[in-house]
């Protein structure tokens, strides 16, 4: 007589964490925090244009050469567009997933009306895809110059002065960055509270820093291509 086998295993603590929408929230809040942080290092680095294009350069090329010897030439960049990668897919498909659950979740009709949301709460899907769009041109446009026109390899400073230059290149820039600023507002809070960093007397001052935050970030972006326009970046 055969003995049966028992084929079935208990899923893993990842999967059983990310199945959870806990796990996703969770995955979202670190991702978040992540990208908020390059953001910010990625801004202080723009605002180095205004110091001209021999100080830009270099902060360029210097990106290229972090850790030197101990790493290769761009691999500490290499590894920081890695983790960013990873950190931008793990975002966009845990809201994805958590927004399909919510919907899922739902009845067909609402009693009584919710409770109206905050702009930014409501435009949190739609900020979202902008900023994907745009992360995808703004590769195309100043890494690779895919769809950037006499784009010079090695030459930051005029490339973004060039970008900079046109209607559609400030349009794009600017709107994104707008949406950048409601999204940084509402994510920056609600991670804090996925993370259990809220609490009744820390929501003022966790509400007070995500303002802080995207007001500085999305001024410091928005920066640069005023900067071109008004000559003051030439």
């Amino acid at each position: 007589m055969a003995l049966a086998t028992r084929t079935d295993r208990r899923p893993s603590m990842a999967r059983t964490v990310w199945h959870s929408t806990l796990g996703k929230k969770t995955v979202m809040a670190v991702s978040g925090l992540i990208m908020l942080l390059y953001l910010v290092v990625h801004m202080i680095g723009n605002l180095k244009i205004f110091f001209g294009a021999g100080e830009f350069d270099h902060y360029a090329h210097w990106l290229r050469t972090v850790g030197e010897p101990f790493m290769h030439y761009e691999w500490t960049l290499w590894l920081v567009r890695i983790v960013l990668v990873a950190a931008v897919v793990a975002h966009a498909v845990s809201a994805y997933q958590l927004s399909r659950r919510d919907i899922r979740a739902r009845p067909s009709k609402y009693v009584h009306k919710r409770p109206r949301a905050s702009y930014a709460t409501r435009t949190m899907r739609w900020g979202g895809i902008i900023l994907g769009l745009f992360i995808v041109w703004h590769i195309l446009d100043l890494t690779t110059g895919t769809v950037h026109p006499g784009f010079r390899p090695g030459h930051p400073y005029q490339n973004v002065v060039d970008t900079f230059s046109t209607w559609y290149g400030n349009v794009i820039y600017i709107v994104a960055m707008l949406a950048l600023g409601l999204h940084v507002r509402h994510g920056f809070w609600s991670a804090a509270q996925t993370l259990g960093a809220g609490s009744r007397t820390r929501d003022r001052a966790l509400k007070t820093v995500a303002n802080a935050l995207a007001l500085l970030l999305t001024a410091g972006f928005i920066a640069v291509p005023v900067g071109v326009m008004t000559g003051v970046v030439s």
